[in-house]
């Protein structure tokens, strides 16, 4: 199952920044183990959806691979990746990573250019 959700850190006056994108999956049945977060946080060169013109859900490069994370097939070719570089979703505890160490190759992945491995 998965979830996602953006938010932001505040700054020091209170005022939101740096959109971040999290797409949270988490191994069924429900506590067989932890959750895996995939951070897409924004930065030089990376669009993360914070109104026009990005829909919701879309991340990527801004000269390269986007996905868009509302997409069955995108969440599961970043799992496929995920879990291709060593997640083991049967640990317990909750691990975070890098979205962007992932995009590309869960986006060749997702247009069959690619295994999970990687181009």
């Amino acid at each position: 199952m998965w979830s996602m959700r953006h938010s932001h850190r505040r700054g020091p006056d209170g005022r939101p920044m740096d959109c971040r994108q999290t797409l949270t999956l988490s191994p069924q049945p429900a506590g067989t183990g932890g959750p895996l977060r995939i951070v897409f946080a924004k930065g030089p060169g990376r669009y993360v959806p914070g109104g026009a013109p990005f829909g919701s859900g879309d991340v990527g490069f801004i000269q390269g691979a986007g996905l868009n994370l509302h997409e069955p097939g995108a969440v599961r070719a970043l799992l496929d990746v995920a879990l291709a570089r060593g997640w083991q979703p049967e640990e317990r505890r909750a691990v975070e990573v890098d979205g962007w160490l992932l995009l590309e190759a869960a986006a060749a992945v997702q247009t069959g250019d690619a295994g999970p491995e990687g181009p």
